[in-house]
Protein backbone atom coordinates (compact mmCIF):
# COMPACT_ATOMS: atom_id res chain seq x y z
CA UNK A 1 0.00 0.00 0.00
CA UNK A 2 1.18 3.51 -0.84
CA UNK A 3 1.22 5.90 2.14
CA UNK A 4 2.85 9.25 1.42
CA UNK A 5 1.80 12.12 3.65
CA UNK A 6 4.11 15.12 3.75
CA UNK A 7 4.50 16.85 7.12
CA UNK A 8 2.39 16.01 10.10
CA UNK A 9 -0.72 17.67 11.39
CA UNK A 10 1.00 18.91 14.54
CA UNK A 11 3.32 21.03 12.36
CA UNK A 12 0.28 22.98 11.21
CA UNK A 13 1.34 22.54 7.59
CA UNK A 14 -0.48 24.67 5.03
CA UNK A 15 -0.37 21.96 2.35
CA UNK A 16 0.01 18.21 2.35
CA UNK A 17 0.34 15.42 -0.18
CA UNK A 18 -2.19 13.06 1.34
CA UNK A 19 -1.36 10.17 -0.99
CA UNK A 20 -2.95 7.56 1.22
CA UNK A 21 -3.36 4.16 -0.45
CA UNK A 22 -3.37 3.35 -4.14
CA UNK A 23 -5.37 4.80 -7.01
CA UNK A 24 -8.81 3.16 -7.23
CA UNK A 25 -10.32 1.55 -10.32
CA UNK A 26 -11.33 4.59 -12.41
CA UNK A 27 -14.66 5.17 -14.06
CA UNK A 28 -13.10 5.54 -17.51
CA UNK A 29 -10.02 4.26 -19.32
CA UNK A 30 -6.76 6.15 -19.57
CA UNK A 31 -7.47 6.74 -23.26
CA UNK A 32 -10.80 8.37 -22.44
CA UNK A 33 -9.34 10.64 -19.75
CA UNK A 34 -6.47 11.61 -22.04
CA UNK A 35 -9.05 12.53 -24.69
CA UNK A 36 -10.66 14.92 -22.23
CA UNK A 37 -7.39 16.47 -21.09
CA UNK A 38 -6.21 16.83 -24.69
CA UNK A 39 -9.46 18.57 -25.52
CA UNK A 40 -9.11 20.97 -22.60
CA UNK A 41 -5.50 21.75 -23.50
CA UNK A 42 -6.61 22.47 -27.06
CA UNK A 43 -9.10 24.99 -25.65
CA UNK A 44 -6.29 26.59 -23.62
CA UNK A 45 -4.09 26.81 -26.70
CA UNK A 46 -6.84 28.28 -28.88
CA UNK A 47 -7.72 30.91 -26.26
CA UNK A 48 -4.12 31.77 -25.37
CA UNK A 49 -4.36 30.64 -21.75
CA UNK A 50 -1.64 29.31 -19.46
CA UNK A 51 -3.96 27.15 -17.37
CA UNK A 52 -7.52 26.18 -16.51
CA UNK A 53 -8.73 26.61 -12.94
CA UNK A 54 -11.88 24.47 -12.73
CA UNK A 55 -14.10 24.79 -9.67
CA UNK A 56 -17.53 23.35 -10.52
CA UNK A 57 -18.78 19.92 -9.54
CA UNK A 58 -19.37 18.94 -13.15
CA UNK A 59 -16.06 20.02 -14.65
CA UNK A 60 -13.90 18.68 -11.82
CA UNK A 61 -15.78 15.41 -12.14
CA UNK A 62 -15.48 15.38 -15.93
CA UNK A 63 -11.73 16.04 -16.06
CA UNK A 64 -10.57 14.50 -12.75
CA UNK A 65 -13.08 11.66 -12.18
CA UNK A 66 -13.57 13.07 -8.67
CA UNK A 67 -16.90 14.28 -7.24
CA UNK A 68 -16.24 16.51 -4.26
CA UNK A 69 -18.41 17.32 -1.26
CA UNK A 70 -18.06 21.05 -0.65
CA UNK A 71 -19.30 21.40 2.94
CA UNK A 72 -18.35 25.11 2.93
CA UNK A 73 -14.90 24.38 1.46
CA UNK A 74 -13.50 25.15 -1.98
CA UNK A 75 -12.11 22.66 -4.47
CA UNK A 76 -10.27 22.97 -7.76
CA UNK A 77 -8.74 21.08 -10.64
CA UNK A 78 -5.83 22.89 -12.26
CA UNK A 79 -4.73 21.88 -15.76
CA UNK A 80 -1.73 23.31 -17.60
CA UNK A 81 0.13 22.03 -20.65
CA UNK A 82 2.24 19.77 -18.40
CA UNK A 83 0.21 18.91 -15.27
CA UNK A 84 -3.23 18.20 -13.86
CA UNK A 85 -3.76 18.59 -10.12
CA UNK A 86 -6.85 18.46 -7.91
CA UNK A 87 -6.87 20.67 -4.82
CA UNK A 88 -8.95 19.34 -1.97
CA UNK A 89 -9.69 20.01 1.69
CA UNK A 90 -7.96 18.09 4.47
CA UNK A 91 -11.28 16.76 5.73
CA UNK A 92 -11.30 14.35 2.76
CA UNK A 93 -7.87 12.86 3.56
CA UNK A 94 -6.69 10.53 0.78
CA UNK A 95 -9.95 9.96 -1.11
CA UNK A 96 -9.41 12.78 -3.65
CA UNK A 97 -5.91 11.46 -4.41
CA UNK A 98 -7.19 7.94 -4.93
CA UNK A 99 -9.85 9.15 -7.36
CA UNK A 100 -8.15 11.98 -9.25
CA UNK A 101 -6.83 11.37 -12.72
CA UNK A 102 -3.66 13.32 -12.04
CA UNK A 103 -1.94 14.59 -8.92
CA UNK A 104 -3.57 15.93 -5.76
CA UNK A 105 -2.68 18.56 -3.16
CA UNK A 106 -4.50 18.79 0.16
CA UNK A 107 -4.85 22.10 1.99
CA UNK A 108 -5.42 22.21 5.73
CA UNK A 109 -7.62 24.42 7.88
CA UNK A 110 -4.75 25.90 9.90
CA UNK A 111 -4.75 29.14 7.87
CA UNK A 112 -7.85 30.75 6.45
CA UNK A 113 -6.38 31.31 2.98
CA UNK A 114 -4.72 27.93 2.50
CA UNK A 115 -6.90 27.15 -0.54
CA UNK A 116 -5.58 30.22 -2.35
CA UNK A 117 -2.08 29.44 -1.16
CA UNK A 118 -2.42 26.01 -2.81
CA UNK A 119 -3.52 27.69 -6.05
CA UNK A 120 -0.54 30.04 -5.90
CA UNK A 121 1.86 27.11 -5.53
CA UNK A 122 0.20 25.32 -8.43
CA UNK A 123 0.14 28.36 -10.74
CA UNK A 124 3.37 30.22 -9.93
CA UNK A 125 3.98 31.75 -13.36
CA UNK A 126 0.54 31.89 -14.95
CA UNK A 127 -0.56 35.19 -16.48
CA UNK A 128 -3.82 34.23 -18.21
CA UNK A 129 -6.03 31.64 -16.52
CA UNK A 130 -9.36 30.25 -17.61
CA UNK A 131 -12.10 30.06 -14.97
CA UNK A 132 -15.82 29.27 -14.94
CA UNK A 133 -17.74 32.53 -14.80
CA UNK A 134 -21.00 30.60 -14.41
CA UNK A 135 -19.76 28.99 -11.19
CA UNK A 136 -17.58 31.56 -9.42
CA UNK A 137 -19.53 34.12 -7.40
CA UNK A 138 -18.49 37.74 -6.85
CA UNK A 139 -16.89 37.07 -3.46
CA UNK A 140 -14.83 34.18 -4.81
CA UNK A 141 -13.77 36.29 -7.79
CA UNK A 142 -12.61 39.10 -5.50
CA UNK A 143 -10.52 36.65 -3.48
CA UNK A 144 -8.98 35.28 -6.68
CA UNK A 145 -8.05 38.78 -7.80
CA UNK A 146 -6.47 39.44 -4.41
CA UNK A 147 -4.48 36.20 -4.54
CA UNK A 148 -3.42 36.72 -8.17
CA UNK A 149 -3.12 40.50 -8.72
CA UNK A 150 -1.12 40.08 -11.94
CA UNK A 151 -3.28 37.36 -13.52
CA UNK A 152 -5.98 37.95 -16.13
CA UNK A 153 -8.95 35.62 -15.65
CA UNK A 154 -10.86 34.58 -18.77
CA UNK A 155 -14.17 32.71 -18.96
CA UNK A 156 -13.90 29.22 -20.46
CA UNK A 157 -17.16 27.79 -19.11
CA UNK A 158 -18.92 27.88 -22.47
CA UNK A 159 -16.00 26.34 -24.36
CA UNK A 160 -15.93 23.43 -21.93
CA UNK A 161 -19.70 23.04 -21.90
CA UNK A 162 -19.81 22.60 -25.68
CA UNK A 163 -16.93 20.14 -25.48
CA UNK A 164 -18.90 18.04 -22.97
CA UNK A 165 -22.13 17.99 -24.98
CA UNK A 166 -20.83 15.37 -27.42
CA UNK A 167 -20.33 12.12 -25.52
CA UNK A 168 -17.73 9.45 -26.14
CA UNK A 169 -18.57 5.77 -26.52
CA UNK A 170 -17.47 5.16 -22.95
CA UNK A 171 -19.74 7.91 -21.67
CA UNK A 172 -22.70 6.58 -23.60
CA UNK A 173 -22.06 3.09 -22.20
CA UNK A 174 -22.12 4.51 -18.66
CA UNK A 175 -25.28 6.51 -19.41
CA UNK A 176 -26.94 3.31 -20.66
CA UNK A 177 -26.07 1.66 -17.35
CA UNK A 178 -27.71 4.66 -15.70
CA UNK A 179 -30.96 4.29 -17.64
CA UNK A 180 -31.03 0.56 -16.85
CA UNK A 181 -30.58 1.53 -13.20
CA UNK A 182 -33.51 3.92 -13.44
CA UNK A 183 -35.64 1.19 -14.99
CA UNK A 184 -34.80 -1.07 -12.02
CA UNK A 185 -35.80 1.71 -9.63
CA UNK A 186 -39.01 2.26 -11.57
CA UNK A 187 -39.95 -1.40 -11.30
CA UNK A 188 -39.39 -1.30 -7.53
CA UNK A 189 -41.55 1.80 -7.22
CA UNK A 190 -44.31 0.30 -9.38
CA UNK A 191 -44.38 -2.81 -7.20
CA UNK A 192 -44.44 -0.77 -3.97
CA UNK A 193 -47.55 1.28 -4.74
CA UNK A 194 -50.75 0.39 -2.96
CA UNK A 195 -53.57 2.15 -1.18
CA UNK A 196 -52.51 4.14 1.92
CA UNK A 197 -48.78 3.70 1.33
CA UNK A 198 -46.85 6.91 2.21
CA UNK A 199 -44.96 8.63 -0.60
CA UNK A 200 -41.63 8.30 1.22
CA UNK A 201 -41.92 4.50 1.48
CA UNK A 202 -42.38 4.19 -2.26
CA UNK A 203 -39.47 6.56 -2.96
CA UNK A 204 -37.20 4.62 -0.58
CA UNK A 205 -37.93 1.39 -2.43
CA UNK A 206 -36.84 2.97 -5.71
CA UNK A 207 -33.62 4.40 -4.28
CA UNK A 208 -32.61 1.17 -2.57
CA UNK A 209 -33.19 -0.82 -5.76
CA UNK A 210 -31.04 1.59 -7.78
CA UNK A 211 -28.15 1.55 -5.31
CA UNK A 212 -28.14 -2.24 -5.30
CA UNK A 213 -28.24 -2.31 -9.11
CA UNK A 214 -25.26 0.05 -9.41
CA UNK A 215 -23.30 -1.99 -6.87
CA UNK A 216 -23.95 -5.16 -8.88
CA UNK A 217 -23.15 -3.66 -12.28
CA UNK A 218 -20.21 -1.47 -11.25
CA UNK A 219 -18.67 -2.91 -8.06
CA UNK A 220 -15.84 -0.33 -8.08
CA UNK A 221 -18.15 2.70 -8.27
CA UNK A 222 -18.75 5.07 -5.39
CA UNK A 223 -22.37 4.85 -4.25
CA UNK A 224 -23.62 8.37 -3.65
CA UNK A 225 -26.40 10.78 -4.56
CA UNK A 226 -28.90 8.47 -6.28
CA UNK A 227 -32.41 9.40 -5.22
CA UNK A 228 -36.10 9.02 -6.02
CA UNK A 229 -39.09 11.30 -5.81
CA UNK A 230 -42.59 9.88 -5.65
CA UNK A 231 -45.47 12.33 -5.57
CA UNK A 232 -49.22 11.86 -5.36
CA UNK A 233 -52.27 14.02 -5.81
CA UNK A 234 -51.60 17.77 -5.65
CA UNK A 235 -47.93 17.05 -4.92
CA UNK A 236 -47.47 16.08 -8.58
CA UNK A 237 -47.96 19.64 -9.83
CA UNK A 238 -44.23 20.51 -9.80
CA UNK A 239 -41.45 18.56 -11.46
CA UNK A 240 -39.12 18.87 -8.45
CA UNK A 241 -41.55 18.69 -5.54
CA UNK A 242 -40.09 16.84 -2.53
CA UNK A 243 -41.35 13.59 -1.11
CA UNK A 244 -43.90 13.85 1.73
CA UNK A 245 -45.74 11.48 4.06
CA UNK A 246 -49.02 11.86 2.13
CA UNK A 247 -50.73 8.49 1.69
CA UNK A 248 -51.81 7.30 -1.73
CA UNK A 249 -55.52 6.88 -2.39
CA UNK A 250 -57.55 5.21 -5.15
CA UNK A 251 -57.88 7.47 -8.18
CA UNK A 252 -54.79 9.50 -7.28
CA UNK A 253 -52.53 10.78 -10.00
CA UNK A 254 -48.98 9.64 -9.22
CA UNK A 255 -45.59 10.81 -10.41
CA UNK A 256 -42.60 8.45 -10.37
CA UNK A 257 -39.11 9.95 -10.59
CA UNK A 258 -35.92 7.85 -10.48
CA UNK A 259 -32.55 9.61 -10.56
CA UNK A 260 -29.49 7.36 -10.49
CA UNK A 261 -26.08 8.99 -10.10
CA UNK A 262 -23.00 7.07 -11.24
CA UNK A 263 -19.63 8.87 -10.95
CA UNK A 264 -21.36 12.21 -11.41
CA UNK A 265 -23.37 11.00 -14.41
CA UNK A 266 -27.06 11.60 -13.90
CA UNK A 267 -29.90 9.84 -15.68
CA UNK A 268 -33.63 9.95 -15.08
CA UNK A 269 -36.89 8.08 -15.49
CA UNK A 270 -40.21 9.85 -14.94
CA UNK A 271 -43.68 8.40 -15.40
CA UNK A 272 -47.28 9.38 -14.77
CA UNK A 273 -49.34 6.72 -13.00
CA UNK A 274 -52.74 6.33 -11.39
CA UNK A 275 -53.85 4.02 -8.62
CA UNK A 276 -56.85 1.83 -9.46
CA UNK A 277 -58.37 4.13 -12.08
CA UNK A 278 -58.09 7.44 -13.92
CA UNK A 279 -61.24 9.51 -14.44
CA UNK A 280 -62.20 10.53 -17.97
CA UNK A 281 -60.78 14.07 -17.76
CA UNK A 282 -57.47 12.82 -16.39
CA UNK A 283 -57.27 10.07 -18.97
CA UNK A 284 -57.79 12.55 -21.81
CA UNK A 285 -55.03 14.89 -20.60
CA UNK A 286 -52.68 11.97 -19.96
CA UNK A 287 -53.19 10.61 -23.47
CA UNK A 288 -52.54 14.05 -25.01
CA UNK A 289 -49.30 14.36 -23.06
CA UNK A 290 -48.27 10.88 -24.20
CA UNK A 291 -48.98 11.90 -27.80
CA UNK A 292 -46.65 14.88 -27.35
CA UNK A 293 -44.07 12.56 -25.83
CA UNK A 294 -44.22 10.13 -28.76
CA UNK A 295 -43.89 12.92 -31.29
CA UNK A 296 -41.03 14.44 -29.35
CA UNK A 297 -39.15 11.15 -29.41
CA UNK A 298 -39.61 11.04 -33.19
CA UNK A 299 -38.22 14.57 -33.54
CA UNK A 300 -35.02 13.92 -31.59
CA UNK A 301 -32.90 13.22 -34.66
CA UNK A 302 -29.47 14.40 -35.86
CA UNK A 303 -29.67 17.70 -37.70
CA UNK A 304 -32.81 18.91 -35.92
CA UNK A 305 -32.83 22.31 -34.19
CA UNK A 306 -33.76 22.26 -30.49
CA UNK A 307 -36.01 25.29 -30.85
CA UNK A 308 -37.88 23.78 -33.78
CA UNK A 309 -38.73 20.71 -31.70
CA UNK A 310 -40.21 22.89 -28.98
CA UNK A 311 -42.25 24.91 -31.46
CA UNK A 312 -43.74 21.85 -33.14
CA UNK A 313 -44.69 20.24 -29.84
CA UNK A 314 -46.25 23.51 -28.71
CA UNK A 315 -48.72 23.22 -31.59
CA UNK A 316 -50.01 19.87 -30.33
CA UNK A 317 -50.73 21.35 -26.92
CA UNK A 318 -52.22 24.46 -28.51
CA UNK A 319 -54.63 22.38 -30.61
CA UNK A 320 -56.08 21.00 -27.35
CA UNK A 321 -56.07 24.38 -25.53
CA UNK A 322 -53.44 23.07 -23.11
CA UNK A 323 -50.34 25.07 -24.02
CA UNK A 324 -50.83 27.41 -21.06
CA UNK A 325 -50.42 24.47 -18.70
CA UNK A 326 -47.00 23.47 -20.04
CA UNK A 327 -44.52 24.31 -17.30
CA UNK A 328 -40.95 24.01 -18.70
CA UNK A 329 -38.84 23.00 -21.69
CA UNK A 330 -39.24 19.65 -23.39
CA UNK A 331 -35.85 18.14 -22.52
CA UNK A 332 -32.13 18.69 -22.09
CA UNK A 333 -28.66 17.23 -22.43
CA UNK A 334 -27.46 14.44 -20.15
CA UNK A 335 -24.00 13.62 -18.85
CA UNK A 336 -22.08 14.99 -15.86
CA UNK A 337 -24.91 16.88 -14.23
CA UNK A 338 -27.77 16.89 -11.80
CA UNK A 339 -29.92 19.42 -10.01
CA UNK A 340 -26.92 20.77 -8.11
CA UNK A 341 -23.91 19.59 -10.09
CA UNK A 342 -24.76 21.69 -13.12
CA UNK A 343 -25.99 21.10 -16.64
CA UNK A 344 -25.23 21.72 -20.32
CA UNK A 345 -27.53 24.64 -21.00
CA UNK A 346 -26.63 24.86 -24.68
CA UNK A 347 -28.69 21.75 -25.42
CA UNK A 348 -32.16 22.50 -24.08
CA UNK A 349 -35.38 21.83 -25.96
CA UNK A 350 -36.71 25.38 -25.68
CA UNK A 351 -37.94 27.83 -28.27
CA UNK A 352 -34.96 30.17 -27.83
CA UNK A 353 -32.26 27.50 -28.25
CA UNK A 354 -30.89 27.26 -31.80
CA UNK A 355 -28.51 24.34 -31.21
CA UNK A 356 -28.64 21.65 -33.88
CA UNK A 357 -28.52 18.09 -32.54
CA UNK A 358 -25.47 16.11 -33.61
CA UNK A 359 -24.21 12.56 -33.21
CA UNK A 360 -22.97 11.79 -29.71
CA UNK A 361 -25.40 14.08 -27.94
CA UNK A 362 -27.66 12.52 -25.30
CA UNK A 363 -30.96 14.31 -24.84
CA UNK A 364 -34.18 13.71 -22.93
CA UNK A 365 -37.78 14.10 -24.01
CA UNK A 366 -39.90 15.10 -21.01
CA UNK A 367 -43.13 16.96 -21.74
CA UNK A 368 -45.15 18.06 -18.73
CA UNK A 369 -48.58 19.52 -18.15
CA UNK A 370 -49.58 20.92 -14.76
CA UNK A 371 -53.35 21.30 -14.34
CA UNK A 372 -54.33 23.39 -11.27
CA UNK A 373 -56.43 22.00 -8.46
CA UNK A 374 -60.15 22.52 -9.03
CA UNK A 375 -60.00 21.90 -12.78
CA UNK A 376 -60.94 18.58 -14.40
CA UNK A 377 -57.90 16.30 -14.57
CA UNK A 378 -55.94 18.29 -11.97
CA UNK A 379 -52.34 17.23 -11.38
CA UNK A 380 -48.95 17.01 -13.02
CA UNK A 381 -48.46 14.77 -16.07
CA UNK A 382 -44.88 13.97 -17.00
CA UNK A 383 -43.09 11.33 -19.08
CA UNK A 384 -39.33 11.12 -19.54
CA UNK A 385 -37.13 9.07 -21.89
CA UNK A 386 -33.46 9.50 -22.86
CA UNK A 387 -32.28 9.40 -26.47
CA UNK A 388 -28.77 8.90 -27.87
CA UNK A 389 -28.33 10.87 -31.09
CA UNK A 390 -26.58 8.76 -33.73
CA UNK A 391 -25.18 9.41 -37.20
CA UNK A 392 -28.43 8.86 -39.07
CA UNK A 393 -31.03 8.14 -36.38
CA UNK A 394 -31.49 8.07 -32.62
CA UNK A 395 -31.91 5.35 -30.02
CA UNK A 396 -34.22 5.39 -27.02
CA UNK A 397 -32.26 3.86 -24.12
CA UNK A 398 -35.14 4.03 -21.60
CA UNK A 399 -36.98 0.75 -21.21
CA UNK A 400 -39.81 1.42 -18.74
CA UNK A 401 -43.19 1.69 -20.57
CA UNK A 402 -45.39 4.77 -20.43
CA UNK A 403 -49.07 5.56 -20.86
CA UNK A 404 -52.46 4.44 -19.49
CA UNK A 405 -52.20 0.92 -20.91
CA UNK A 406 -49.21 0.25 -18.67
CA UNK A 407 -49.36 2.52 -15.64
CA UNK A 408 -52.82 2.31 -14.08
CA UNK A 409 -51.96 0.22 -11.04
CA UNK A 410 -54.48 -2.32 -9.81
CA UNK A 411 -55.30 -2.27 -6.12
CA UNK A 412 -53.87 -5.37 -4.48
Amino acid sequence: MNMHVTNTLNELARLQKMHNGDKVTPTFTTAEMNRRHDGLRKILQETGLDAALLTSYHNICYFADFVYCSFARRYAFVVTDTKAVSISAGVDAGQPWRRTYGDNITYTDWNRDNYFYALQQTLPKAKRVGIEFDHIDLHFRALLDEAFPDVEFIDISQHIMWFRTVKSEEEIALIKTGTATADAGGAAIFNSIHENVPEYEVAMAGTQAMIRFIAEQLPHAELMDSWSWFQSGINTDGAHNPVTSRRVQKGDILSMNCFPMIAGYYTALERTMFLDHADDASLKIWEINCAVHRRGLELLQPGTCCGDIAKELNEIYRSHNLLGYRSFGYGHSFGVMCHYYGREGGVELREDVKTVLQPGMVVSMEPMLSIPQGLPGAGGYREHDIMVIGENSSTNITGFPFGPEHNIISVK
